[in-house]
């Protein structure tokens, strides 16, 4: 079928009109940091005490215990129905960057939409596809996760790497809307590719906590040997850094089956393609691994109590896996996955 000019032209707006809208939420974010007044504790569900954001293998700490993280902010009582404690502790700045992500978020799902409306089509059949799309994914994701656990400060650290990516893909790897090769025009594509599109976003939102867990916990082990610290005023608003290591956690946990049954789709679709469901090329050994690397992480968590700093690096490693997949495989190493869509 022909490309739907229109539409396609639509989605590239849409994501120009995105990209201006997460940096603008991004610039809000930084100004709660450096103008707002309120502080917010560690975080807490909507449903649950923190206590209970507790990962495989840890002891909850006991109600009412008063006790928090080295150099965290103390723990304030949840709020009641109807109290306006989230209003208050949101602050103005805040509420204005929640709003453009959520403006920026309808942008970029109709930037999206439109894009497979037009190629008559998933939206990810190439490298630019897929990392708008995964993008979008993350900030869903990051989105559900900011409103539920209340992670609002967290934004700057997520929407801001959106951003980048988003503009590189607009810049950089701009790819004109066109038909696949015909080896990727089955039903499999939106089996197998969404599954790793899901859980690739999944992963991109793990791993940027993991980064902001590994700067907090160094902030509070700094502040309670009473050493020197740098960027204070941050770090003393954001979440407790074990409170932040569960997020990363249960992000992970949410990602991995998904990439996991990826694996398996990309199987079944590899004999139906090629008559066999696993033939060590570049792109499917290097999937392997980072499920490896994974795998590994939750294990360690569940058995050996590997929590904090040493899980964050497993973690990261796993992420680095999976960036050298993306990018580097899929662009410079000549296989049969070789459909990234730049030359």
């Amino acid at each position: 079928m022909p490309i739907n000019d229109g539409l396609a032209n639509l989605s590239h707006y849409s994501f120009v009109a995105t990209v201006v809208a997460y940096a603008l939420a991004v610039l809000a974010f930084a100004c709660d940091f450096a103008f707002g007044r309120d502080t917010l504790g560690p975080l807490r569900s909507a449903r649950k005490p923190a206590a209970d954001l507790v990962a495989v293998g840890a002891a909850p700490s006991s109600p009412g215990s008063g006790t928090s993280e080295p150099g965290s902010t103390p723990s304030v009582p949840a709020a009641g129905p109807g109290t306006g404690q989230d209003a208050r502790g949101m602050g103005r700045w805040v509420r204005v960057a929640i709003w453009l992500t959520a403006l920026g978020l309808v942008a970029h799902i109709i930037g999206v939409v439109s894009r497979g409306l037009a190629v008559h089509r998933v939206p990810w059949g190439d490298m630019y596809e897929f990392v708008t799309t995964v993008t979008c994914v993350a900030v869903i994701f990051f989105f559900a996760l900011m409103l539920r656990y209340r992670a609002y400060r967290l934004g700057l650290f997520v929407i801001g790497p959106v951003v980048i990516l988003l503009g590189l893909a607009e810049t950089v790897i701009y790819t004109p809307a066109g038909q696949l090769p015909p080896a990727l025009q089955s039903y499999w594509l939106a089996i197998h590719v969404t599954s790793i599109t899901l859980a690739t976003g999944a992963f991109v939102v793990a791993a940027l906590l993991a980064v902001v867990y590994l700067l907090a916990d160094r902030h509070a082990s700094r502040a309670a040997a009473g050493l020197p610290t740098r960027a204070d005023a941050i770090f003393r608003i954001l979440p407790a850094p074990k409170v932040i290591d569960q997020l990363a956690y249960r992000t992970v946990v949410f990602g991995f089956p998904l990439w996991t049954f990826g694996l398996i789709a990309g199987a079944i679709w590899a004999d139906m393609a090629w008559g066999r469901y696993w033939g060590w090329d570049p792109t499917e050994t290097w999937a392997f691994i980072t499920w490896v690397v994974y795998a590994g992480y939750l294990h360690a968590r569940a058995t050996a109590g590997w929590r904090g700093r040493k899980s964050a690096y497993i973690q990261l490693v796993g992420f680095g896996c999976l960036i050298f997949n993306t990018v580097v495989v899929s662009i410079l190493i000549t296989g049969l996955h070789s459909y990234a869509g730049l030359s």
